[in-house]
Protein backbone atom coordinates (compact mmCIF):
# COMPACT_ATOMS: atom_id res chain seq x y z
CA UNK A 1 0.00 0.00 0.00
CA UNK A 2 1.36 3.41 -0.80
CA UNK A 3 2.47 6.05 2.40
CA UNK A 4 1.60 9.37 1.40
CA UNK A 5 2.85 11.87 3.85
CA UNK A 6 1.19 15.54 3.31
CA UNK A 7 3.87 17.98 4.21
CA UNK A 8 3.31 21.97 4.26
CA UNK A 9 3.31 25.10 6.42
CA UNK A 10 1.23 25.68 9.46
CA UNK A 11 -2.57 26.47 8.31
CA UNK A 12 -2.59 25.16 4.48
CA UNK A 13 -4.92 22.80 5.01
CA UNK A 14 -3.40 19.58 5.54
CA UNK A 15 -5.77 17.54 8.13
CA UNK A 16 -8.80 18.65 6.02
CA UNK A 17 -7.46 16.67 3.27
CA UNK A 18 -6.13 13.76 5.56
CA UNK A 19 -9.86 13.87 6.65
CA UNK A 20 -11.21 13.39 3.20
CA UNK A 21 -9.04 10.94 2.23
CA UNK A 22 -9.63 9.26 5.14
CA UNK A 23 -13.48 9.39 4.65
CA UNK A 24 -14.02 10.28 8.41
CA UNK A 25 -12.86 13.19 10.84
CA UNK A 26 -9.81 11.97 12.46
CA UNK A 27 -8.02 14.73 12.53
CA UNK A 28 -8.77 17.80 14.73
CA UNK A 29 -9.90 20.90 12.12
CA UNK A 30 -9.20 24.60 13.20
CA UNK A 31 -8.58 27.98 11.24
CA UNK A 32 -5.72 28.35 13.95
CA UNK A 33 -1.85 27.22 12.78
CA UNK A 34 -0.29 24.69 14.74
CA UNK A 35 -3.08 22.70 15.89
CA UNK A 36 -1.86 19.79 14.22
CA UNK A 37 1.22 18.63 16.38
CA UNK A 38 1.93 14.60 16.13
CA UNK A 39 1.98 12.84 13.04
CA UNK A 40 -0.72 10.77 12.90
CA UNK A 41 -1.76 7.52 9.77
CA UNK A 42 -5.18 5.94 8.23
CA UNK A 43 -5.74 4.35 5.79
CA UNK A 44 -7.96 5.56 3.18
CA UNK A 45 -8.47 6.05 -0.70
CA UNK A 46 -8.13 7.76 -3.62
CA UNK A 47 -10.82 6.99 -5.82
CA UNK A 48 -11.08 3.20 -5.78
CA UNK A 49 -6.69 3.04 -4.76
CA UNK A 50 -6.03 2.28 -1.22
CA UNK A 51 -3.89 4.56 0.14
CA UNK A 52 -1.74 5.10 3.54
CA UNK A 53 -2.05 8.60 4.91
CA UNK A 54 -0.04 10.86 7.00
CA UNK A 55 -0.86 13.81 8.58
CA UNK A 56 1.82 15.71 9.75
CA UNK A 57 2.46 19.05 11.46
CA UNK A 58 2.96 22.59 10.22
CA UNK A 59 7.04 22.92 9.00
CA UNK A 60 8.40 25.33 11.25
CA UNK A 61 12.42 27.27 10.82
CA UNK A 62 12.79 26.40 14.43
CA UNK A 63 15.62 23.14 15.16
CA UNK A 64 15.57 23.71 18.81
CA UNK A 65 14.18 22.03 22.02
CA UNK A 66 10.53 24.12 21.54
CA UNK A 67 7.32 22.68 21.29
CA UNK A 68 7.79 24.34 17.16
CA UNK A 69 11.05 22.43 17.45
CA UNK A 70 9.51 18.86 18.25
CA UNK A 71 6.86 19.32 15.70
CA UNK A 72 9.52 19.23 12.90
CA UNK A 73 11.39 16.12 14.11
CA UNK A 74 7.97 14.80 13.91
CA UNK A 75 7.13 15.56 10.60
CA UNK A 76 10.74 14.83 9.71
CA UNK A 77 10.15 11.19 10.79
CA UNK A 78 6.85 10.93 9.69
CA UNK A 79 8.56 11.81 5.94
CA UNK A 80 10.55 9.04 6.28
CA UNK A 81 8.06 6.34 6.65
CA UNK A 82 6.21 7.71 3.56
CA UNK A 83 7.03 6.73 0.04
CA UNK A 84 5.36 9.91 -1.63
CA UNK A 85 5.50 13.52 -0.16
CA UNK A 86 2.03 15.47 -0.90
CA UNK A 87 3.77 19.18 -0.51
CA UNK A 88 0.47 20.99 0.21
CA UNK A 89 0.43 25.10 -0.63
CA UNK A 90 -2.20 27.43 0.13
CA UNK A 91 -3.59 29.14 -3.03
CA UNK A 92 -5.91 31.95 -1.38
CA UNK A 93 -2.08 32.97 0.45
CA UNK A 94 -0.18 32.55 -2.48
CA UNK A 95 3.07 31.39 -2.70
CA UNK A 96 5.28 32.48 0.51
CA UNK A 97 8.84 32.74 1.30
CA UNK A 98 8.37 29.52 3.50
CA UNK A 99 6.86 27.86 0.60
CA UNK A 100 10.22 28.22 -1.04
CA UNK A 101 12.43 27.67 1.67
CA UNK A 102 10.74 24.01 1.86
CA UNK A 103 10.31 23.30 -1.68
CA UNK A 104 14.09 24.12 -1.68
CA UNK A 105 14.83 21.56 1.54
CA UNK A 106 12.40 18.77 -0.21
CA UNK A 107 14.48 18.14 -3.29
CA UNK A 108 17.50 17.38 -1.04
CA UNK A 109 14.56 14.17 0.98
CA UNK A 110 15.12 11.96 -2.44
CA UNK A 111 11.56 10.89 -2.53
CA UNK A 112 8.91 12.03 -5.24
CA UNK A 113 6.80 15.33 -4.09
CA UNK A 114 3.95 16.00 -5.54
CA UNK A 115 2.56 19.79 -5.38
CA UNK A 116 -0.99 20.50 -4.74
CA UNK A 117 -2.30 23.89 -4.18
CA UNK A 118 -4.90 23.81 -1.71
CA UNK A 119 -8.00 25.81 -1.15
CA UNK A 120 -8.43 26.38 -5.08
CA UNK A 121 -12.94 26.31 -4.38
CA UNK A 122 -12.54 30.48 -6.62
CA UNK A 123 -10.14 29.42 -9.75
CA UNK A 124 -10.07 33.16 -10.49
CA UNK A 125 -8.66 34.03 -7.50
CA UNK A 126 -5.97 31.01 -6.87
CA UNK A 127 -4.55 30.79 -10.68
CA UNK A 128 -1.78 32.89 -10.13
CA UNK A 129 -0.31 30.84 -6.71
CA UNK A 130 -1.21 27.95 -9.28
CA UNK A 131 1.02 29.24 -12.04
CA UNK A 132 3.66 30.43 -9.82
CA UNK A 133 3.86 26.74 -8.21
CA UNK A 134 5.33 25.42 -11.10
CA UNK A 135 9.10 27.05 -10.01
CA UNK A 136 8.84 24.71 -7.08
CA UNK A 137 10.06 21.88 -9.97
CA UNK A 138 7.71 19.20 -8.66
CA UNK A 139 6.01 18.92 -11.81
CA UNK A 140 2.44 20.32 -12.62
CA UNK A 141 0.86 21.84 -9.75
CA UNK A 142 -2.52 20.29 -8.97
CA UNK A 143 -5.33 22.68 -7.95
CA UNK A 144 -7.59 21.04 -5.52
CA UNK A 145 -10.10 22.19 -2.69
CA UNK A 146 -9.67 19.63 0.93
CA UNK A 147 -12.52 21.23 2.08
CA UNK A 148 -14.95 20.69 -0.96
CA UNK A 149 -13.30 17.17 -2.24
CA UNK A 150 -12.53 18.58 -6.10
CA UNK A 151 -9.33 17.98 -7.12
CA UNK A 152 -9.13 14.35 -6.33
CA UNK A 153 -9.03 12.70 -9.23
CA UNK A 154 -6.26 14.76 -9.97
CA UNK A 155 -4.06 13.37 -6.80
CA UNK A 156 -5.12 9.83 -8.39
CA UNK A 157 -3.70 10.51 -11.75
CA UNK A 158 -0.19 11.95 -10.09
CA UNK A 159 0.32 9.00 -7.40
CA UNK A 160 -0.62 6.48 -10.31
CA UNK A 161 3.06 5.30 -11.04
CA UNK A 162 4.12 5.18 -7.57
CA UNK A 163 0.59 2.83 -6.74
CA UNK A 164 2.13 -0.84 -5.85
CA UNK A 165 0.74 -3.75 -8.76
CA UNK A 166 -0.56 -5.69 -5.86
CA UNK A 167 -2.59 -4.37 -3.15
CA UNK A 168 -3.61 -7.07 -0.04
CA UNK A 169 -6.81 -6.38 1.45
CA UNK A 170 -6.49 -5.50 4.91
CA UNK A 171 -9.03 -5.50 7.44
CA UNK A 172 -9.55 -2.30 9.73
CA UNK A 173 -12.75 -3.03 11.58
CA UNK A 174 -12.57 -1.40 14.78
CA UNK A 175 -14.23 -4.15 17.25
CA UNK A 176 -15.76 -3.10 20.57
CA UNK A 177 -17.98 -4.90 22.33
CA UNK A 178 -21.63 -3.79 22.51
CA UNK A 179 -24.53 -2.84 24.95
CA UNK A 180 -28.00 -4.60 25.30
CA UNK A 181 -29.18 -2.61 27.56
CA UNK A 182 -32.12 -1.13 25.22
CA UNK A 183 -35.97 -3.45 26.21
CA UNK A 184 -35.90 -3.40 21.68
CA UNK A 185 -32.59 -5.64 22.44
CA UNK A 186 -33.02 -7.64 24.98
CA UNK A 187 -36.73 -8.62 24.33
CA UNK A 188 -34.82 -10.99 21.06
CA UNK A 189 -33.69 -13.11 23.99
CA UNK A 190 -37.42 -14.08 25.40
CA UNK A 191 -37.35 -16.96 23.78
CA UNK A 192 -34.31 -18.42 25.45
CA UNK A 193 -35.87 -19.00 28.97
CA UNK A 194 -35.01 -22.05 30.44
CA UNK A 195 -32.88 -23.21 27.90
CA UNK A 196 -29.97 -24.50 29.37
CA UNK A 197 -27.99 -25.45 26.30
CA UNK A 198 -27.67 -21.83 25.22
CA UNK A 199 -24.54 -21.27 24.68
CA UNK A 200 -24.95 -17.09 22.82
CA UNK A 201 -22.85 -17.09 19.93
CA UNK A 202 -21.11 -13.06 19.67
CA UNK A 203 -21.24 -11.35 16.25
CA UNK A 204 -17.30 -11.56 16.65
CA UNK A 205 -15.98 -14.34 17.93
CA UNK A 206 -12.94 -13.64 20.27
CA UNK A 207 -11.70 -17.34 20.18
CA UNK A 208 -11.33 -16.84 16.41
CA UNK A 209 -9.59 -13.01 17.14
CA UNK A 210 -5.69 -14.24 17.21
CA UNK A 211 -5.10 -12.04 14.15
CA UNK A 212 -6.45 -8.88 15.13
CA UNK A 213 -4.69 -6.04 17.10
CA UNK A 214 -6.15 -5.43 20.85
CA UNK A 215 -7.06 -1.75 20.70
CA UNK A 216 -5.45 0.35 24.44
CA UNK A 217 -6.17 3.69 24.81
CA UNK A 218 -3.85 5.90 27.06
CA UNK A 219 -5.92 8.52 28.60
CA UNK A 220 -5.71 10.39 31.75
CA UNK A 221 -5.73 14.34 32.79
CA UNK A 222 -3.00 16.42 30.96
CA UNK A 223 0.37 16.12 31.83
CA UNK A 224 -0.10 12.61 33.33
CA UNK A 225 2.87 11.27 31.42
CA UNK A 226 0.40 9.63 28.60
CA UNK A 227 2.75 10.23 25.23
CA UNK A 228 6.09 9.47 27.61
CA UNK A 229 4.14 6.29 28.21
CA UNK A 230 3.36 5.41 24.48
CA UNK A 231 7.11 6.11 23.52
CA UNK A 232 8.46 4.02 26.65
CA UNK A 233 6.01 0.61 25.33
CA UNK A 234 7.56 1.77 21.72
CA UNK A 235 11.28 2.16 22.58
CA UNK A 236 10.95 5.10 20.28
CA UNK A 237 10.06 9.05 20.37
CA UNK A 238 6.97 8.66 18.21
CA UNK A 239 4.23 11.39 19.72
CA UNK A 240 6.01 14.54 21.02
CA UNK A 241 6.77 15.13 25.21
CA UNK A 242 6.66 18.18 26.84
CA UNK A 243 6.17 19.48 30.39
CA UNK A 244 3.61 22.05 29.24
CA UNK A 245 0.54 20.39 29.76
CA UNK A 246 -2.09 20.42 26.76
CA UNK A 247 0.88 19.42 24.06
CA UNK A 248 -1.10 16.10 22.35
CA UNK A 249 -4.15 17.02 21.04
CA UNK A 250 -5.13 14.58 18.09
CA UNK A 251 -5.52 10.82 19.59
CA UNK A 252 -2.58 9.29 18.12
CA UNK A 253 -3.08 5.51 17.09
CA UNK A 254 0.51 3.24 16.62
CA UNK A 255 0.24 -0.27 15.58
CA UNK A 256 2.94 -2.83 17.66
CA UNK A 257 3.35 -5.85 19.33
CA UNK A 258 3.88 -7.69 22.71
CA UNK A 259 3.85 -10.72 23.47
CA UNK A 260 3.17 -12.54 20.20
CA UNK A 261 0.22 -10.19 20.15
CA UNK A 262 -0.50 -7.56 17.88
CA UNK A 263 -1.69 -4.00 19.15
CA UNK A 264 -3.24 -1.18 18.92
CA UNK A 265 -1.96 1.87 20.89
CA UNK A 266 -3.80 5.21 21.11
CA UNK A 267 -2.23 8.24 22.70
CA UNK A 268 -5.03 10.73 23.55
CA UNK A 269 -5.56 14.47 24.83
CA UNK A 270 -5.42 15.14 28.55
CA UNK A 271 -8.81 15.25 30.14
CA UNK A 272 -9.78 18.38 32.33
CA UNK A 273 -12.73 19.26 34.08
CA UNK A 274 -15.90 20.75 31.63
CA UNK A 275 -15.79 23.96 33.91
CA UNK A 276 -12.05 24.42 32.67
CA UNK A 277 -12.19 23.77 28.80
CA UNK A 278 -13.54 27.21 27.02
CA UNK A 279 -10.84 26.60 23.90
CA UNK A 280 -12.86 25.18 20.76
CA UNK A 281 -9.51 23.09 19.80
CA UNK A 282 -9.66 21.11 23.57
CA UNK A 283 -13.01 21.02 23.12
CA UNK A 284 -12.26 18.76 19.82
CA UNK A 285 -9.38 17.50 21.71
CA UNK A 286 -11.48 16.21 24.20
CA UNK A 287 -14.24 14.58 21.96
CA UNK A 288 -11.44 12.82 20.32
CA UNK A 289 -10.11 11.52 23.70
CA UNK A 290 -13.66 10.17 24.31
CA UNK A 291 -14.07 8.55 21.14
CA UNK A 292 -10.84 7.08 21.46
CA UNK A 293 -11.96 5.45 24.71
CA UNK A 294 -15.31 3.96 23.31
CA UNK A 295 -13.04 2.53 20.53
CA UNK A 296 -11.01 0.82 22.87
CA UNK A 297 -11.12 -2.60 24.55
CA UNK A 298 -8.53 -1.68 27.33
CA UNK A 299 -7.67 1.33 28.62
CA UNK A 300 -4.69 2.19 30.66
CA UNK A 301 -5.24 5.35 32.98
CA UNK A 302 -2.68 7.21 33.74
CA UNK A 303 -2.87 9.08 36.86
CA UNK A 304 0.24 11.21 38.22
CA UNK A 305 1.79 9.34 41.60
CA UNK A 306 2.87 13.25 42.64
CA UNK A 307 -0.33 14.66 42.56
CA UNK A 308 -3.64 12.88 45.14
CA UNK A 309 -6.22 10.78 43.29
CA UNK A 310 -7.93 13.66 42.41
CA UNK A 311 -11.96 13.40 41.83
CA UNK A 312 -11.36 14.29 37.81
CA UNK A 313 -9.35 10.99 37.86
CA UNK A 314 -12.55 9.51 39.13
CA UNK A 315 -14.14 10.77 37.17
CA UNK A 316 -12.01 9.52 33.98
CA UNK A 317 -11.95 5.91 35.20
CA UNK A 318 -16.00 6.02 35.98
CA UNK A 319 -16.53 7.22 32.73
CA UNK A 320 -14.58 4.29 31.23
CA UNK A 321 -16.23 1.27 33.29
CA UNK A 322 -19.63 3.10 32.23
CA UNK A 323 -18.34 2.62 28.31
CA UNK A 324 -17.88 -1.18 29.39
CA UNK A 325 -14.05 -0.94 28.78
CA UNK A 326 -11.86 -3.10 30.44
CA UNK A 327 -9.25 -0.36 32.96
CA UNK A 328 -5.93 -0.80 33.98
CA UNK A 329 -4.42 1.99 36.28
CA UNK A 330 -0.76 3.22 35.80
CA UNK A 331 0.74 5.20 38.85
CA UNK A 332 3.41 7.36 36.85
CA UNK A 333 5.98 8.93 38.33
CA UNK A 334 6.52 6.38 41.37
CA UNK A 335 10.30 6.69 41.28
CA UNK A 336 9.95 10.40 43.24
CA UNK A 337 7.42 9.05 45.62
CA UNK A 338 9.24 8.16 49.00
CA UNK A 339 6.07 6.42 50.99
CA UNK A 340 5.06 3.81 48.29
CA UNK A 341 3.67 1.54 50.64
CA UNK A 342 1.29 4.09 52.32
CA UNK A 343 0.32 5.61 49.03
CA UNK A 344 -0.41 2.48 47.22
CA UNK A 345 -2.87 1.74 50.35
CA UNK A 346 -4.58 5.15 50.17
CA UNK A 347 -5.01 4.91 45.96
CA UNK A 348 -6.58 1.16 47.13
CA UNK A 349 -9.16 2.47 49.67
CA UNK A 350 -10.07 5.75 47.30
CA UNK A 351 -10.52 3.31 44.57
CA UNK A 352 -12.64 1.00 46.87
CA UNK A 353 -14.89 3.57 47.92
CA UNK A 354 -15.37 5.60 44.69
CA UNK A 355 -15.33 2.52 42.00
CA UNK A 356 -17.12 -0.15 44.03
CA UNK A 357 -19.13 -1.03 40.73
CA UNK A 358 -16.50 -2.69 39.60
CA UNK A 359 -13.65 -4.32 42.56
CA UNK A 360 -10.27 -5.28 42.02
CA UNK A 361 -9.20 -3.04 38.92
CA UNK A 362 -5.12 -3.38 38.49
CA UNK A 363 -3.03 -0.50 40.00
CA UNK A 364 0.37 -1.02 38.50
CA UNK A 365 3.12 1.67 39.78
CA UNK A 366 5.61 2.51 36.90
CA UNK A 367 7.74 5.35 35.67
CA UNK A 368 7.07 6.05 32.00
CA UNK A 369 10.68 7.83 31.76
CA UNK A 370 12.52 5.46 33.33
CA UNK A 371 11.32 2.62 31.34
CA UNK A 372 10.57 0.77 34.73
CA UNK A 373 7.60 -1.69 35.56
CA UNK A 374 6.05 -1.71 31.81
CA UNK A 375 6.35 -5.84 31.56
CA UNK A 376 4.29 -5.96 34.56
CA UNK A 377 1.79 -3.34 33.47
CA UNK A 378 1.15 -4.75 29.91
CA UNK A 379 1.11 -8.46 31.12
CA UNK A 380 -1.90 -6.73 33.52
CA UNK A 381 -3.37 -4.71 30.06
CA UNK A 382 -3.40 -8.58 28.34
CA UNK A 383 -4.34 -10.72 31.64
CA UNK A 384 -7.07 -8.27 32.03
CA UNK A 385 -8.40 -8.45 28.58
CA UNK A 386 -8.30 -11.82 28.58
CA UNK A 387 -10.93 -11.71 31.57
CA UNK A 388 -13.30 -9.01 29.38
CA UNK A 389 -13.76 -11.82 27.20
CA UNK A 390 -14.76 -14.47 29.22
CA UNK A 391 -17.76 -16.74 28.40
CA UNK A 392 -20.02 -18.79 31.39
CA UNK A 393 -21.59 -22.26 30.40
CA UNK A 394 -25.18 -21.64 30.99
CA UNK A 395 -25.97 -24.91 32.89
CA UNK A 396 -23.05 -23.53 35.05
CA UNK A 397 -24.50 -20.37 35.63
CA UNK A 398 -27.65 -21.89 36.34
CA UNK A 399 -26.59 -23.89 39.54
CA UNK A 400 -24.75 -21.01 40.44
CA UNK A 401 -27.39 -18.61 40.56
CA UNK A 402 -29.86 -21.47 42.79
CA UNK A 403 -26.62 -21.75 45.19
CA UNK A 404 -26.69 -17.75 45.94
CA UNK A 405 -30.50 -17.53 46.35
CA UNK A 406 -30.33 -20.34 48.90
CA UNK A 407 -27.57 -18.55 50.34
CA UNK A 408 -29.43 -15.04 50.88
CA UNK A 409 -32.85 -15.09 48.97
CA UNK A 410 -34.09 -11.58 47.08
CA UNK A 411 -36.54 -9.52 49.77
CA UNK A 412 -40.09 -10.56 49.83
CA UNK A 413 -42.50 -8.43 47.07
CA UNK A 414 -46.25 -8.13 49.05
CA UNK A 415 -45.43 -11.18 51.13
CA UNK A 416 -44.28 -13.36 48.26
CA UNK A 417 -40.97 -14.65 46.83
CA UNK A 418 -38.96 -12.86 43.70
CA UNK A 419 -37.62 -16.18 42.62
CA UNK A 420 -35.00 -15.79 40.23
CA UNK A 421 -35.86 -18.47 37.60
CA UNK A 422 -32.84 -18.26 34.86
CA UNK A 423 -29.65 -17.05 34.04
CA UNK A 424 -27.85 -16.68 30.52
CA UNK A 425 -24.78 -14.70 28.76
CA UNK A 426 -25.79 -13.05 26.37
CA UNK A 427 -22.56 -11.19 25.23
CA UNK A 428 -18.62 -10.60 26.37
CA UNK A 429 -16.64 -7.14 26.49
CA UNK A 430 -18.22 -6.64 29.03
CA UNK A 431 -19.61 -10.13 30.26
CA UNK A 432 -23.28 -9.61 30.09
CA UNK A 433 -25.90 -11.45 31.49
CA UNK A 434 -29.44 -11.33 31.30
CA UNK A 435 -31.45 -12.74 34.87
CA UNK A 436 -35.16 -14.03 34.55
CA UNK A 437 -36.84 -12.69 37.63
CA UNK A 438 -40.68 -13.08 39.30
CA UNK A 439 -40.99 -9.15 39.92
CA UNK A 440 -38.16 -7.68 38.13
CA UNK A 441 -38.59 -4.06 39.22
CA UNK A 442 -38.68 -5.04 43.01
CA UNK A 443 -35.20 -6.21 43.08
CA UNK A 444 -33.58 -3.55 44.81
CA UNK A 445 -29.99 -2.58 43.74
CA UNK A 446 -28.07 -3.96 46.86
CA UNK A 447 -29.60 -7.76 45.74
CA UNK A 448 -27.91 -6.85 42.19
CA UNK A 449 -24.60 -6.13 44.05
CA UNK A 450 -24.59 -9.31 45.90
CA UNK A 451 -25.31 -11.30 42.23
CA UNK A 452 -22.69 -9.24 40.66
CA UNK A 453 -19.83 -9.47 43.26
CA UNK A 454 -20.73 -13.68 43.45
CA UNK A 455 -20.02 -13.39 39.45
CA UNK A 456 -16.55 -12.19 39.95
CA UNK A 457 -15.97 -14.45 42.33
CA UNK A 458 -17.30 -17.47 41.21
CA UNK A 459 -15.96 -17.28 37.58
CA UNK A 460 -12.65 -15.12 37.58
CA UNK A 461 -13.83 -11.79 36.91
CA UNK A 462 -12.20 -9.12 39.28
CA UNK A 463 -11.24 -5.64 37.60
CA UNK A 464 -13.50 -5.77 34.63
CA UNK A 465 -17.61 -4.46 34.44
CA UNK A 466 -20.14 -6.59 34.43
CA UNK A 467 -23.64 -5.76 32.95
CA UNK A 468 -26.45 -7.58 34.36
CA UNK A 469 -29.62 -6.90 32.69
CA UNK A 470 -32.95 -8.02 34.55
CA UNK A 471 -36.36 -9.48 32.51
CA UNK A 472 -39.26 -11.15 33.28
CA UNK A 473 -41.10 -14.06 31.63
CA UNK A 474 -42.68 -12.87 28.45
CA UNK A 475 -46.67 -13.00 28.54
CA UNK A 476 -47.74 -16.00 26.12
CA UNK A 477 -51.19 -13.94 26.04
CA UNK A 478 -49.83 -10.94 24.87
CA UNK A 479 -49.72 -10.07 21.38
Amino acid sequence: MLSIAIIGRPNVGKSTLFNRLAGKRLAIVDDRPGVTRDWREAEGYLLDQPVRILDTAGLEETFDESIEGKMRQQTELAMSKADVLLFLVDGRAGITPMDEHFAQWLRKQKKPVVVAVNKCENEKATQSAVAEAHKFGFGTPLPISSAHGEGIEGLYFAFEPYFPKIVEPEDTAEASGGSLSSEQDQSRFDDIEGDMDFEFAPESDPENEDEKSIKIAIAGRPNAGKSTLLNALLNDTRVMTSPVAGTTRDAIAVDWEYAGKKIRLVDTAGLRKKARISDGVEKMAVEDTLRAIRLAQVVILVIDATMPLEKQDLQIADHILDEGRAMVIAVNKWDLIPNKKEWLDEIHYKLGISLAQVRGVPVVPISALKGSNLTRLMDDVLKLFATWNIRVNTGKLNRWIRMMESRVAPPLFEGRSNRLKYMAQINVRPPTFILWVSKPQSLPDTYKRYLMNGLRDAFDMEGVPIRLLIRTSKNPYQD
